[in-house]
C-alpha cells in the first residue's frame, strides 16, 4: 500500500495548514482581512473545535510557538488541576494510574480559551470577536462530517448529554448550537462570558467539588520562554515542560552528530532516527513534570554520551540505563513574516467522555499525564499542571529569521514525526509534500494501555513502521529491533502533520497531511 502522495503548495504571501479545509479557508479569510497569523490561527482553531471536536475542542488545551520579528515566543495554555484533586481518592478506589475515561480527575481546567485571548492580546489586529464568526457559523448552521469525524463519533455515543455527535455518518449535515451558544457569550462577554458563564457554571457542576470559582477565575495561559537547540546548522524551538517537545531537540541534537545517510530510503537513516528518540526518550516518565529544567534535558554532554551508544548495526538496550488523535496541529505564516506554531487537544479521542453540562462540549483528558506515585513531582495534585504530549516546533536560520513552523499530532510519537519532518528538511533538502507523504515509523510500548504509555518499559518499545515504509523492516529487524507493521486503519497513529517553509527568495511553501482526508494548505 502507498499512500496518496500531497503536493507541495506554494504561495507569495501567507498560507495556512490545518486538518480541515473548511479551518484552513476560515484563517485565510482573517488574513485577507487583514489579520495578523495570530488572529488567522484562532479564526481556524475555532472552526476546528466545531467540525473536528474528535481531535479538539473548547474542552481542551493549547500551546502555540509565535515567531516575530526574529524573536520566538511561547504560550503554554494547558490547564492545571483543579483544587479538589485529590490523589488518594483515586488510589482508595483501586487505581494505580489515573483514569482514561469517565473521570474528570483526569481533566484540568480547559485552557484554551484563556489561550485564544493570550495570543489576540499580544498579537490580534481583528476584533476577537469576529474571528470567532464563521466557528458560529458553522455550529448554528451546520457542516458536513469528515469520514473521521463519523468514525470517531460511535465512540461517545453513550456519553450522557451527546446529542449533536451521536450515530454521524459520513457527509451528515451536523449541528451544534449548543457550542454556538457559548461561543457567543465568549464574543460578547470575553472571558467573563466563558469561564464566568454557562461554560464555567457547567463545569463547576460537572466536576462536583474538582473545581471551585476561585479555579476558573485563575488565568490558564502564560507566556513562556521558548527552548532552542542548534542542529543541522538552524536553531530548533519549542516549549518547555510540561510540554515533551524537549524530546523533539534532544533526538534532533542526538542525530545530527550521527553519520545520517543523506537519502531518507535507506534503512540506516531509519536506524538512526529511532536510535536518537529512543536515546532521548527513554527516562520521559521520570525527569518530565512541570518545574523539570530544559537546560538539563538538553544538556551537551547528557546528549553526546547517549549518543555515544549508538551503533550502525544494532539497537541500544536501555534497559539498563533506566532511573525510574485526539490532537490536531496548525500553522500559519502571514505577509509580514509572522509565524504561528499551534497546536490543541482533548488529548485521546473526545477526552475523558465527560460533557459540560448542557453546552455540548466535551472535557479533554490531558490528567493522564499525571501520575498517581506519591511524592512524584508529576503526581496528581490541586493546581498542577501535568506532563503534556503536546509539542510544537519552529526553525530559524543563523541570522533569526523564519525557517520554518511544523508540528503533529500523535500522542507520544509527536516528537518522533517532528525529528523525521526535521532530518527530512534540513539534512536530506526535501520539500513540504515529499516529507508529509514520505513513509514513518513511531514508537509504542511493548504492552500498550492508553496510547499515552510509549516510556512505560523505558526504551524497550515496539517500532511500529506504516504500510509504505516496509523498504525499512528487512533491515531493522537484523539491527534488533522489534518491528510491527501497521494496517492502513492505524495509520492517523502516526500523526496529522503540517508545515510552512520560508524559502530563500520570501516565498512560503507548504503542505498538509494526506493522513487526514480533509486537510488542506491554502495561500496567497
Amino acid at each position: 500500500m502507498r499512500l496518496p502522495s500531497t503536493s507541495t503548495v506554494w504561495a507569495a504571501e501567507a498560507m495556512v495548514c490545518s486538518v480541515d479545509h473548511l479551518a484552513s479557508t476560515a484563517g485565510l479569510r482573517a488574513l485577507e482581512r487583514g489579520g495578523s497569523a495570530v488572529d488567522a490561527a484562532i479564526a481556524a482553531n475555532a472552526v476546528l473545535t466545531i467540525t473536528s471536536q474528535h481531535m479538539c475542542g473548547l474542552g481542551g488545551d493549547l500551546w502555540a510557538l509565535v515567531h516575530v520579528d526574529d524573536d520566538v515566543t511561547c504560550l503554554n495554555a494547558s490547564g492545571r488541576a483543579g483544587s479538589g484533586a485529590d490523589p488518594d481518592r483515586l488510589r482508595a478506589a483501586g487505581h494505580n494510574s489515573m483514569p482514561h475515561r469517565g473521570e474528570v480527575g483526569s481533566a484540568p481546567v480547559p485552557g484554551v480559551v484563556d489561550g485564544w485571548l493570550a495570543l489576540h492580546e499580544r498579537h490580534g489586529r481583528l476584533e476577537f470577536a469576529s474571528l470567532l464568526d464563521a466557528a458560529i457559523d458553522l455550529a448554528e448552521n451546520g457542516f458536513a462530517a469528515s469520514s473521521q469525524l463519523a468514525a470517531s463519533s460511535a465512540n461517545v455515543a453513550d456519553v450522557a448529554g451527546n446529542t449533536q455527535l451521536a450515530g454521524v455518518t459520513t457527509g451528515d449535515l451536523v449541528q451544534r448550537p449548543r457550542v454556538a451558544r457559548n461561543l457567543r457569550a465568549l464574543a460578547a462577554q470575553g472571558r467573563d462570558g466563558w469561564y464566568g458563564g454557562e461554560f464555567g457554571e457547567a463545569l463547576i457542576a460537572t466536576g462536583n467539588g474538582e473545581y471551585t470559582a476561585d479555579d476558573l477565575a485563575q488565568n490558564q495561559a502564560d507566556w513562556v520562554p521558548a527552548v532552542r537547540l542548534d542542529a543541522w546548522g538552524h536553531g530548533l524551538w519549542t516549549a518547555p515542560p510540561n510540554s515533551q517537545g524537549y524530546l523533539s531537540l534532544a533526538s534532533a541534537g542526538i542525530a545530527a552528530g550521527l553519520d545520517l545517510p543523506s537519502d531518507p530510503s535507506d534503512p540506516l537513516f531509519a536506524h538512526y532516527l529511532i536510535e536518537a528518540s529512543r536515546a532521548a526518550g527513554f527516562d520521559r516518565p521520570d525527569v518530565l513534570h512541570e518545574h523539570a529544567d530544559p537546560a538539563a534535558l538538553l544538556d551537551p554532554a547528557m546528549l553526546a554520551e547517549r549518543r555515544a551508544r549508538i551503533q550502525p548495526d544494532r539497537a541500544v538496550d536501555w534497559g539498563d540505563s533506566y532511573a525510574g488523535g485526539g490532537t490536531m496541529y496548525m500553522c500559519v505564516v502571514d505577509k509580514d513574516g509572522m509565524g504561528v506554531s499551534l497546536i490543541q487537544s482533548n488529548a485521546a479521542g473526545f477526552g475523558c467522555h465527560v460533557m459540560v453540562g448542557d453546552t455540548g462540549i466535551f472535557l479533554h483528558n490531558r490528567g493522564i499525564g499525571f501520575n498517581l506515585i506519591d511524592g512524584h513531582p508529576a503526581e496528581y495534585g490541586p493546581g498542577r499542571r501535568p506532563p503534556h504530549t503536546l509539542s510544537p516546533a519552529l526553525i530559524t536560520n543563523n541570522d533569526g529569521s523564519l525557517r520554518s513552523v511544523l508540528g503533529t499530532m500523535g500522542g507520544d510519537a509527536q516528537p518522533q514525526v517532528v525529528l523525521q519532518m526535521m532530518a527530512r528538511m534540513l539534512h536530506a533538502g526535501e520539500r513540504a509534500g515529499t516529507i508529509l507523504s514520505a513513509p514513518r515509523f513511531a514508537l509504542a510500548s511493548p504492552d500498550p494501555k492508553t496510547g499515552f504509555d510509549t516510556w512505560s518499559a523505558a526504551g524497550q518499545v515496539r517500532v511500529r513502521l506504516e504500510p509504505h515504509a516496509d523498504a525499512w523492516e528487512a533491515a531493522l529487524r537484523e539491527r534488533g529491533h522489534n518491528v510491527e507493521m501497521a494496517t492502513v486503519a492505524e495509520m492517523s497513529g502516526f500523526g496529522h502533520a503540517h508545515l510552512i517553509e520560508v524559502t530563500p527568495s520570501g516565498s512560503l511553501a507548504g503542505a498538509a497531511d494526506p493522513r487526514a482526508f480533509a486537510s488542506a494548505a491554502v495561500g496567497r
